[in-house]
């Protein structure tokens, strides 16, 4: 259904381009020793994942205000949400934090490339 549209290869980690492949070489984020690694083309479309050297640095702007976003959402349900304590509170934002890092990494990267590569339903089904 979403297919086709920014927010699916966001979500999905998929080739910005064709939406066919997975971006990362392990779709599961919380396998801490593959966090980082990505395939380097799309085997569908052949996009290069990395578009120029340290491309995903960029990344760490988009991972500050996600982060941000997560942050902001823990304090909310704990504080007004279940009433709790500032320090409480404090907690429950640094183990949300702490516990959806991978994640949070992975989402920027999504988010970021998606910044720059459209999708383009002609690349689909063509393999190379």
């Amino acid at each position: 259904m979403l297919k086709g549209s920014k927010i699916y290869s966001i979500i999905t980690g998929v080739c910005p381009r064709c939406h066919q492949e997975s971006m990362y070489e392990n779709k599961n984020p919380y396998v801490l020793n593959d966090v980082f690694k990505m395939n380097d083309n799309c085997s569908n479309c052949n996009l290069q994942y990395r578009l120029e050297p340290s491309f995903f640095y960029g990344s760490m702007y988009v991972s500050y205000g996600v982060g941000i976003a997560f942050a902001i959402a823990a304090f909310l349900i704990s504080y007004l949400g279940f009433e709790t304590s500032l320090m409480t509170s404090f907690i429950a934002i640094v183990l949300t934090l702490v516990l959806l890092g991978p994640f949070i990494m992975r989402l920027s990267r999504n988010i970021w490339i998606n910044m720059f590569v459209s999708y383009d339903k002609s690349t689909r089904n063509k393999k190379v």
